[in-house]
């Protein structure tokens, strides 16, 4: 298993074995933040195996991660940390070509990818990354299951304390100008396992969502407001800023490398600003909810409620609009 250390690939670990599965996770090396690793894997279940491999060397992948074993399926959860061009292609795409290739050296039968429903409109380097694997997969002649999930929980849930605190609720326009159907790290830990056991998952590209309608963000920040009692409250941000940004950080970057990656970032903000994560259809151009799968039984609402009444944050990763 690859990307074991991330929110959804320690639930997908966690799924595996409960199905039964003997389960080994490729870590990748961070020598220069040892405890946080520690802490990473500490949170993998007792049953499965770690393994540090470096995934950019084929010889390392051979050597330390396969190890001449009989493994059935490569399962990978794995995906840049930041988005960042080069990071993109040397994790999204490189490194997933490597495991390709080393899996397909020893014998492996059944590759299953987490990839991303936003790879449908592809206008990022990150996108253009995992669509050049999942194209390398299908050709590869292995058995696939690629997974494109929609947004995640964790992606919905950085303004509950802003709005707990009684600041109000922030969107792009009116708030209607996306719609999504969150998923929870279990159900689509659930539902990357079974990709494992069930027929109906082979040779194909599966969009998924979780459970119930989609909703946009407007709807988002009213399901808060309701949990707390109180009326809505909200401050739209033009879209028009994030245009700005991008100008002014791309126009810089050309002088400072560093901010060019800025510019990038600030181009996936807008783009998750303005683009649903629902299946998008390709005669019309439009996101279509009614053609988005669901699955699970986890709503956006469970988790504002469990936040609200005293449980964690889900971790948000590197970076978040809001």
């Amino acid at each position: 298993m690859l990307g074991a250390t991330g929110s959804i690939g320690r639930a997908t670990a966690g799924a595996l074995v409960r199905r039964g599965h003997d389960v080994v996770c490729f870590v990748r090396p961070r020598a220069d933040d040892g405890d946080r690793r520690s802490r990473e894997i500490s949170g993998l279940p007792e049953e499965a195996t770690v393994a540090v491999v470096n995934l950019a060397d084929p010889t390392a992948l051979a050597r330390d991660g396969f190890a001449g074993a009989p493994f059935d399926t490569v399962v990978s959860c794995m995906a840049s940390r930041t988005g960042s061009p080069q990071d993109a292609w040397a994790i999204d795409h490189r490194a997933h070509l490597n495991v390709l290739e080393a899996a397909q050296q020893a014998g492996v039968g059944h590759f299953v990818l987490l990839s991303a429903i936003c790879v449908q409109k592809p206008l990022l380097a990150f996108q253009q990354a995992k669509l050049a694997f999942e194209a390398a997969l299908i050709c590869s002649g292995l058995r696939y299951s690629i997974v494109r999930p929609t947004a995640f929980f964790k992606s919905l849930s950085g303004q509950i304390e802003r709005v707990r605190q009684g600041r109000p609720f922030l969107f792009f326009g009116d708030g209607s100008l996306t719609a999504c159907k969150p998923i929870s790290d279990g159900d689509l830990a659930d539902y990357v396992a079974g990709c494992l056991d069930y027929a109906s998952c082979w040779g194909r590209i599966l969009p998924i969502g979780g459970p119930g309608d989609a909703i946009t963000p407007r709807e988002q920040g009213e399901t808060l407001f309701a949990l707390l009692g109180r009326p809505p409250r909200f401050r739209s941000v033009p879209v028009a800023l994030l245009d700005m940004v991008i100008g002014g950080l791309g126009a810089l970057g050309r002088v400072v490398p560093s901010l060019a990656d800025k510019a990038e970032f600030a181009r996936i903000g807008r783009y998750y600003a303005t683009e649903s994560m629902l299946v998008l259809d390709p005669q019309t151009g439009r996101y279509d909810a009614a053609a988005t799968p669901s699955t699970g039984t986890e709503t956006l609402l469970d988790i504002y409620r469990s936040v609200l009444n005293g449980s964690s944050m889900p971790d948000r990763g590197e970076h978040a609009v809001f």
